[in-house]
């Protein structure tokens, strides 16, 4: 049995972090139903893997009745709306968890339901910006590069909440009462930078704090950094400890002709010897040189390159569905691991009938909602 097997999910449809919360609650055997909008053609969530679709009028007053009906019986409902929004709606939690107490109503917005910034709009490269963390993603003489949309949106969005609802899960044990969750993306971003934050007086890690690509991690160490191969491609290089970096410079063949590893004054010349060595040979070279050389050394691969990886192949880290490759669900539990199986993409209110069967409407009642487009579903429409 799936570790969440018997979880109830209800996923407002978003974009990005919200989406990506409902599918590793799926993953991990929760029923996951997704709130779509009526009349929406094109549907731009790819992390609907797992899940259903229920498209439902929520300006219609009798819409919102089926959405309250729907939340009667869920476990979690998760919603991705600037503050205020679901409240407008008449589905904020005060009215949803008086009626279904136990309830887990978890919230994930970029600035959080309170603060000056609550009601803004942005983006994962906001949200970084504004948490400190954007400002760290620097190399020497460069401006802050933002990392994609993986640190705000993902890790310390759509990730983070679904510990919260985990969380709250597991205190709904003992009390047996719901509660409401404030995901911030902001937040998010700022506790997985914990590590960062905690060491800023490191003058290991950061002895040059006000000069970006000057210290251990952000590129100035030359044992950290990523060098080009002759046949333009790249090395990850990560020897930190004094072991790793002997090996790494063994394998450069380099041995007795740098100065000391933490010479800080004479990192950038070290540099510029690395990256002449790395230059000299192709990447496929360098794996080879590097494959029994415990080092900390490894190949940048393209995502097409990372997925037919030897160990990644071993580990099944990715699945082919519908022609593309995606990662599989991590980590790996071992009595109840996650399971994406190879499902065709869901249609906006694929579901809705069957759900709304399940919700304890009648035929009837059903063809009356889809007749006044109260709800949406693709599978009937032909039949009335």
């Amino acid at each position: 049995m799936a570790a969440l097997a018997g979880l109830r999910v209800i996923e407002f449809a978003g974009l990005a972090p919200v989406p990506f919360t409902g599918m590793i609650l799926a993953d991990f055997g929760a029923v996951v139903t997704r709130i779509d909008r009526v009349k929406l053609a094109l549907d731009a969530d790819r992390l609907a893997r797992g899940k259903r679709s229920v498209a439902i009028d929520l300006q219609d007053f009798r819409g919102k009745e089926v959405a309250r009906k729907l939340c009667l019986k869920a476990d979690v409902l998760i919603e991705p709306f600037r503050p205020g929004v679901m409240e407008k709606l008449g589905l904020g939690p005060e009215i949803l968890l008086k009626e279904n107490p136990s309830l887990i109503y978890a919230r994930l917005t970029g600035y959080g339901q309170t603060g000056s910034n609550a009601k803004r709009a942005g983006h994962d490269i906001n949200y970084v910006a504004l948490n400190g963390l954007l400002s760290m993603l620097q190399c020497k003489d460069k401006k802050p590069y933002p990392p994609i949309n993986l640190l705000a949106d993902f890790a310390g969005g759509g990730m983070t909440c679904a510990l919260g609802i985990l969380l709250a899960l597991i205190e709904r044990n003992r009390s047996g009462k719901g509660q409401v969750i404030d995901s911030s993306m902001v937040e998010g971003a700022a506790y997985i930078g914990s590590f960062i934050y905690k060491n800023l007086d490191s003058e290991f890690l950061w002895p040059n704090k006000t000069e970006p690509g000057a210290n251990l991690l952000d590129s100035g160490a030359p044992f950290y950094d990523t060098y080009q191969t002759a046949d333009g491609k790249y090395m990850a290089v990560g020897a930190v400890e004094p072991k790793f970096y002997d090996r790494l410079l063994k394998g450069l063949q380099l041995e007795g002709q740098l100065p000391h590893q933490m010479d800080m004054d004479q990192w950038p010349k070290m540099k510029e010897q690395v990256a002449k060595a790395f230059a000299s040979r192709t990447q496929a070279e360098w794996c080879e040189t590097f494959k029994d050389l415990d080092a900390c050394v490894e190949p940048v691969l393209t995502v097409d390159e990372a997925v037919i990886h030897p160990h990644n192949k071993d580990r099944e880290t990715f699945v082919l569905n519908e022609g593309l490759y995606e990662p599989t669900p991590a980590p790996k539990l071992s009595r109840t691991p996650g399971n994406c199986e190879q499902t065709p993409s869901i249609c906006i209110g694929q579901h809705t009938k069957e759900i709304l069967l399940e919700a304890g409407y009648s035929q009837a009642e059903i063809q009356e909602l889809l007749k006044e487009g109260v709800v949406d579903c693709p599978n009937m429409k032909s039949s009335l």
